[in-house]
């Protein structure tokens, strides 16, 4: 377990923050810019589940992956191969399918595109999603440059349309989703 006697250390006041690794990179570095939108990404999620029903399934679940956030951030922050260091753990990527399958057969299918909206719970989780693709496209740059533990690629592209699907559940099933029309609509 972490214990943390001192917030602050001061070895970041020169604009740089040191890895698992004991390396240091400039806080700008691409490695720190994934580790940040992944962040801000759970950041949001934690602000998505506030809206949810503290014990539905949606809130767990979301428990679980902000949990999954933060393994995922030390993957990021461990380069190289380090005998013990924290990974993303293989089938996470597998266990968000399973609930985004359980979730599309709860649903009805989609007639038009979605926009972001309908319930806070919903517009919230609509904000989450985008996010973390915001995120997904700083890590795969990150892994052009310096190749990264898979099941963080594959996580981040399902986490995305997990919560796709947890916004429509949350509007009622999708009943209540606002639907996108050619030109708009008045």
């Amino acid at each position: 377990m972490v214990k943390l006697t001192k917030i602050y250390t001061g070895g970041g006041d020169g604009g740089e923050s040191g890895l698992v690794d004991g390396s240091r990179l400039t806080k700008s570095h691409d490695r720190f810019m994934a580790i940040g939108d992944v962040d801000e990404a759970n950041a949001a999620i934690g602000l998505a589940r506030a809206a949810l029903k503290p014990d539905s399934h949606s809130a767990h679940l979301l428990a679980r992956v902000q949990n999954d956030l933060f393994d995922l951030g030390a993957d990021l922050a461990t380069p190289g191969e380090i005998e013990g260091a924290l990974r993303l753990a293989d089938g996470r990527a597998a266990a968000l399918e399973a609930e985004i399958d359980t979730l599309s057969d709860q649903l009805g299918p989609l007639t038009s595109f979605v926009l972001p909206g309908g319930s806070e719970a919903s517009a919230r989780l609509h904000m989450a999603r985008a996010q973390v693709r915001r995120a997904e496209r700083r890590v795969v740059q990150l892994h052009a440059e310096s190749p990264l533990n898979p099941e963080i690629l594959k996580y981040l592209n399902r986490l995305s349309d997990l919560l796709f699907q947890l916004s429509r559940a949350e509007n009622d099933m999708g009943k209540a989703d606002i639907l996108w029309q050619p030109g708009g609509s008045d």
